[in-house]
């Protein structure tokens, strides 16, 4: 028997969450959020720029190329993870993939400039990046290398070192 057949290995669960209601869930509310902006500035938002000044109008302009981007990247990582879910793709084709997709950064316009967007605008914006929040602590824990972490990081052998040096008798 090798090694790795002795020790056990750690179960991941956020890769059992990917077959979950909740990974659908989270799927849905990203590609309903998808379909909103899109129908949003392809209508109303249309108009409601117009009638920004000229320094709203450049905020308006910057900020829906910011919303577009970061949820055409977060539809890109769902739709890789259903495609691992499905069997359509294993978790290394998934994993060298999703190395593709960068998150960009969230920062927000000033508050005062954030004042000026219309609303529909705003909410959609925080829509997005509570949404790339919820995925990120999701991808962190798809994809962080757990096999690599030395057993002195597991907080319970910590502990057992610790009590055990405390009724420990010096000589």
């Amino acid at each position: 028997m090798s090694e790795t057949e002795l020790s056990p290995q750690p179960v991941v669960l956020a890769e059992r969450l990917l077959g979950t209601e909740a990974f659908a869930q989270l799927f849905k509310e990203g590609m309903n959020l998808v379909e909103s902006t899109a129908a949003y500035l392809d209508g109303p938002g249309r108009q409601d720029s117009r009638s920004l000044d000229r320094a709203a109008s450049l905020a308006y302009a910057t900020e829906s190329m910011r919303l577009t981007t970061r949820l055409m990247q977060l539809a890109s990582w769902l739709l890789l993870q259903r495609a691992v879910n499905d069997g359509e793709l294993t978790t290394e084709q998934a994993k060298s993939e999703k190395n593709k997709v960068r998150f960009s950064g969230a920062a927000l316009p000033e508050d005062e400039l954030m004042s000026q967007l219309p609303e529909r605008l705003r909410e959609l914006i925080d829509a997005s990046v509570a949404l790339q929040d919820k995925v990120t602590r999701l991808d962190a824990l798809l994809y962080s290398d757990r096999r690599e972490l030395p057993a002195a990081d597991n907080p319970v052998e910590r502990q057992l070192g610790l009590l055990k040096a405390a009724f420990e008798r010096p000589e």
